[in-house]
Parts: C-alpha cells; sequence; structure tokens
C-alpha cells in the first residue's frame, strides 16, 4: 500500500501474508497506525467493519466495530465506549519508507 493510496483521517483493511486477519491501517496526517482487525469483545476476535474499508464512526473520530457498538481510539487503540471497556485493539506495527510505501515491521 501506498500512503497515497489512504486520504488523511481514513481507514481501510489490507491482507497481510501470514495473518489470519485483516490489518486496518488508518491515516493521520503523515502517521500511519496498524491494527489487527479483531474486536477484543469476544475471545478469538471478530472482524468489526459492517462493510469492506467501514471501519471508522460516523463522526471519522474513531475504529468502530459495527457488530458491538464499540469505539477505540485511533493512535492507541484503547476501546473508548462499548462493551470491551479496559481493552484494545492489537497493534500492528508499520513503517512508511522514503517513497511512501507503507508495510508491516518484521
Amino acid at each position: 500500500m501506498h500512503l497515497d493510496d489512504l486520504p488523511d483521517g481514513g481507514a481501510r483493511g489490507f491482507d497481510v501474508p501470514g495473518l489470519r486477519c485483516k490489518v486496518i491501517v488508518v491515516r493521520r496526517g503523515d502517521q500511519v497506525f496498524g491494527w489487527r482487525d479483531l474486536c477484543p469483545h469476544y475471545a478469538g476476535g471478530t472482524p468489526m467493519a459492517w462493510k469492506r474499508d467501514a471501519y471508522l464512526n460516523g463522526a471519522g473520530t474513531h475504529i468502530a466495530c459495527h457488530a458491538h457498538g464499540a469505539w477505540f481510539d485511533m493512535e492507541t487503540g484503547a476501546c473508548v465506549q462499548g462493551p470491551c471497556l479496559g481493552k484494545r485493539l492489537t497493534r500492528v506495527p508499520l513503517r512508511v519508507d522514503e517513497t511512501g510505501t507503507v508495510s508491516t515491521l518484521p
């Protein structure tokens, strides 16, 4: 994925080889944050989008689990509303290289 493929304030899901779930990539300016697409509300996790790349709440201020109504902080992954308060999303470390390519860290 290239940084230009994701608008500032947007989020998209990407398949990463070796992971059993998608990775949610959220962009804020030149920073990107990566999270496993698994809501921590249930053991084993549940995918959060209700349709392709629909990872944010209506205002675009939080990552939302549309199955449970939980909201997560985009930068920390902490649940701030919903049935999983006190839990957080699982971070996927990302890097942006000098060409703007976004990739996961080993």
